[in-house]
């Protein structure tokens, strides 16, 4: 026969039990989320290095372009140059 400090003893273990799980709960959620936490730090340093990368390239390409727009100016002063004996010639 069960009496009232008994029913009230198991209704304490109930809660008892129910207050653990929700801790148990808290405690997965929180190590999932410190999960995605690594993995997101993971990714954006990955992501910045490939940024750095990407930046250096561009310079490269950069000082390329820069390099092949002063070489094109040389070769148009030159062929103007060119162009001038020619027309001296023919005077």
């Amino acid at each position: 026969m069960e009496t009232a400090e008994t029913s009230s003893q198991q209704m304490g273990w109930g809660a008892a039990n129910e207050d653990a799980d929700q801790f148990q709960l808290l405690e997965e959620k929180i190590d999932k989320l410190i999960g995605t936490i690594r993995t997101l730090k993971a990714e954006k340093e990955s992501l910045a290095e490939k940024v750095h990368i990407q930046e250096e390239r561009l310079a490269d390409l950069t000082r390329e372009v820069e390099g092949l727009k002063a070489g094109r100016d040389k070769a148009k002063q030159r062929i103007v140059s060119l162009l001038e004996k020619i027309e001296q010639i023919e005077e």
